[in-house]
């Protein structure tokens, strides 16, 4: 296997890890928020429904979205007329199931993060005048920072690894749509047992890299995790 090739499917992987991570970061943040701070009728269910791609098959979530996003619906058409050809089968079909399995880990992490901002902080500086936006700025991000970035780098390194439902909606394509772990399964099933470990070597060195940066972050001197 070339430095080349192994460069590509690097590549490939940490672009799509990353855009998906970008893509589900804001939305993570508001849902985990609403499921830690809001009281409402709906709250067991939307949590239940945050943690499907958590707990079903990844066969079962691709099916989904491939059936989401064929020409035969409305959204696969106008997603069609939109790119000038077919949503699947491209990177791009890769990131969104990427995205939707990392989610769960992505507001998991930001729940936990805003359940130990005390609330007597954010009460007393709305005490002093300070507007909903700027106590939430300036007082309960900064404080939920460990939780949220510990489930955005989880969330990362789900997309790094993600292979069910990539497959079904992104395929299997050297070059294209060919991710880490694809291209591990690939070298495997050809017997090619030394690449599929170098490129597993690979992956386990992205998972402790974003994992440790994401702990020295919090850990650093004048920051508490």
């Amino acid at each position: 296997m070339k430095l080349s090739e192994i460069a590509s499917i690097a590549g490939l992987s940490l672009q799509v890890s990353l855009l998906a991570t970008v893509l589900i970061a804001v939305p993570a943040i508001a849902v985990g928020y609403v499921l830690s701070r809001v009281r409402f009728r709906g709250r067991t269910l939307l949590r239940t429904f945050v943690s499907l791609p958590m707990v079903l098959p990844p066969v079962a979530v691709g099916f989904l979205l491939l059936t989401l996003f064929s020409k035969n619906t409305a959204l696969g058409e106008g997603l069609a007329v939109l790119l000038g050809g077919s949503f699947l089968l491209t990177w791009k079909a890769a990131v969104i199931a990427a995205s939707v399995m990392a989610f769960p880990l992505a507001v998991l992490g930001a729940e936990r993060g805003f359940d130990v901002v005390p609330l007597r902080q954010e009460q007393v500086a709305a005490s002093l005048g300070a507007t909903p936006v700027r106590v939430f700025r300036e007082i309960t991000l900064p404080l939920a920072r460990g939780g949220i970035l510990h489930g955005l780098a989880f969330a990362f390194v789900r997309a790094l690894g993600e292979f069910g439902a990539t497959v079904l909606v992104a395929g299997n394509v050297p070059g294209r749509t060919q991710t880490l772990s694809m291209a591990i399964f690939t070298r495997i099933e050809d017997f090619r047992d030394r690449e599929a470990m170098v490129l597993s070597l690979l992956a386990i060195v992205f998972a402790l890299a974003v994992t440790g940066a994401a702990e020295w972050v919090l850990r650093r001197p004048g920051r508490s995790a």
